[in-house]
């Protein structure tokens, strides 16, 4: 392991709901290190999609500190954010959020597009993503021509094109039957091997288990290894 890519103190953020304050970060605290491969494991409502979008730049605690590569993240305007979300992190989510008139080749292609790359660097980087997920020879498929499990693969290499350092997965195999599940599960653990940073987001135990480090979430606070929350999700 190399130094930490992400260092996280203290969050807080509180939301008002039905007259009541819910705490969805309760003074979280977390370090990741380049190349981990760290699942955050907890129920609905339990703070996870809030710290994921923490993690992914998309929001901002009421207190706290964010230092992603050792720039403070909470001190960026919207437009270092973008930049930030465009070259250092790719999002993978449960949905796939597939464009359906775009072929995998496109839709993988698309954020390179808005990122100012010129034609052939996208060609090359967008097919040589779509190998890495065993899709080349599918690019020109739409995605209802694509099994699940496929247009999740696609999903995974619109993420890789633009190199990014950290992927962050929410839920990625929450769509998916069990079979495909662990099809996409080989394949993440393929990425985590070739260097990739991966922090994916699950309420699912056996998912979260072939990550190689696990924290669980509940109520707004982390437990490292699991901790309660594990045995409890063990039992049902």
């Amino acid at each position: 392991m190399g130094k930490p890519i992400m260092q996280i103190s203290n969050l807080k953020k509180a939301y008002k709901l039905g007259g009541e304050i819910v705490h969805a970060l309760n003074d979280v605290s977390i370090e990741i290190e380049k190349g981990e491969f760290l699942a955050i494991i907890g129920p609905s409502g339990s703070g996870k999609s809030t710290l994921m979008n923490m993690i992914g730049c998309l929001d901002k605690p009421q207190s706290g500190k964010y230092l992603l590569d050792g720039k403070d993240i909470f001190k960026m305007d919207d437009n270092e954010l973008a930049t930030i979300r465009n070259q250092k992190i790719g999002f993978i989510f449960q949905n796939f959020n597939l464009l359906t008139k775009l072929t995998a080749f496109e839709n993988v292609e698309l954020p390179l597009l808005y990122a100012g790359l010129s034609s052939k660097e996208r060609k090359e980087r967008a097919l040589e993503a779509l190998e890495k997920v065993g899709l080349k020879e599918r690019a020109g498929h739409l995605p209802n021509q694509l099994s699940g499990g496929q247009q999740q693969r696609v999903a995974i290499a619109r993420a890789l094109a633009g190199n990014p350092s950290i992927l962050l997965a929410d839920e990625p195999t929450g769509a998916l039957d069990s079979k495909t599940s662990k099809e996409i599960m080989q394949i993440m653990k393929q990425l985590n091997e070739l260097g990739h940073t991966i922090i994916l987001i699950t309420h699912d135990l056996d998912i979260a288990k072939q990550a190689k480090r696990m924290v669980s979430i509940q109520d707004g606070q982390l437990q490292e290894n699991g901790g309660e929350l594990i045995g409890h999700l063990a039992i049902y």
